[in-house]
């Protein structure tokens, strides 16, 4: 079977006019309609692409139904938004996930937690089935490290760091987008600090950079120069979490006891604010 014509897809044109232009798109994790609103709003504030993200926890919640919502808000925007499914760890919730009809433009197909071969084969087979119903892939060759709220942690599995040589074999999945593991992780980065082998980035990049989209995992805590090098070395989507949800917490915290539709309002002004501020660090914004 032939690969499948994605060139309609929301997910890879948003990307691959950010590879060309040498910037990058925020995927922003979100957890409920105020972060998704937020994200959509910020990006046509901002004149920026931009991709929502939701984890397969919001599927176990609430079924389509926050799924629905989030694609009707990104497909509805007045600039470039598609709706990616972050980090799916089984196949039977890729699959799931991909039968949602009209809803996700791309989705990580994350095998990581098993060895290698497996980690291919089945990305290869739920690429497939993702093509079938023209839906972009995303993988992870090597092991992030690490855990976030609503992904299973592989703190207990030992970091893997990504080669050129697992990156082509990658490549031959079908992927589209492929998340690099160079001494980036998930959630908190510790004591050790941020350690990010840029020169295995830009080999990476050297070697795959023209057949898939390269994916930044763990950036919350990276500051302006380090996206950049980032970008430089080939990055073209950043994932953040935490940047924009701590500060829905945050005033949460501030107005608790006020009205509930206040507190909301502002939860969703506090994070569009954080949203603008990566769009103009990773040179998206004025871009859509």
């Amino acid at each position: 079977m032939g690969r499948p014509d994605l060139s309609q897809n929301r997910s890879m044109s948003i990307l691959n006019k950010a590879r060309e232009g040498g910037y990058a798109v925020p995927g922003m994790c979100c957890y409920n309609i105020e972060s998704i609103i937020a994200t959509v709003r910020a990006a046509e504030a901002a004149k920026s692409p931009a991709m929502v993200l939701l984890f397969p926890w919001a599927i176990e919640y609430a079924n389509s139904s926050l799924v629905r919502a989030a694609a009707d808000a990104a497909h509805t925007a007045k600039v470039p938004v598609s709706l990616h499914l972050d980090h799916a760890q089984t196949p039977e919730l890729v699959r799931r996930a991909a039968d949602i009809d009209g809803a996700f433009d791309s989705i990580m197909c994350d095998m990581s937690h098993y060895e290698k071969e497996e980690n291919l084969t089945l990305t290869k087979e739920l690429s497939v089935y993702c093509h079938e119903r023209g839906i972009a892939t995303e993988a992870e060759p090597g092991r992030i490290e690490g855990g976030e709220d609503g992904v299973a942690e592989t703190i207990d599995l030992e970091a893997i760091l990504t080669t050129p040589e697992q990156a082509e074999e990658f490549v031959t999945t079908g992927i589209e987008m492929l998340a690099p593991a160079f001494g980036n992780v998930h959630g908190e980065y510790g004591p050790r600090g941020i350690q990010l082998e840029y020169d295995r980035l830009h080999s990476i990049n050297k070697a795959v950079g023209d057949k898939v989209r390269l994916v930044l995992h763990g950036a919350d805590p990276f500051t302006p120069e380090i996206f950049q090098n980032c970008i430089e070395a080939g990055v073209s989507k950043v994932n953040i979490n935490k940047g924009m949800n701590k500060h829905y917490a945050a005033v949460q915290e501030e107005m608790r006891g006020k009205p509930l539709t206040s507190v909301i309002e502002a939860g969703t002004d506090r994070m569009q604010a954080a949203i603008e501020q990566y769009m103009h660090w990773l040179g998206s914004a004025g871009k859509a």
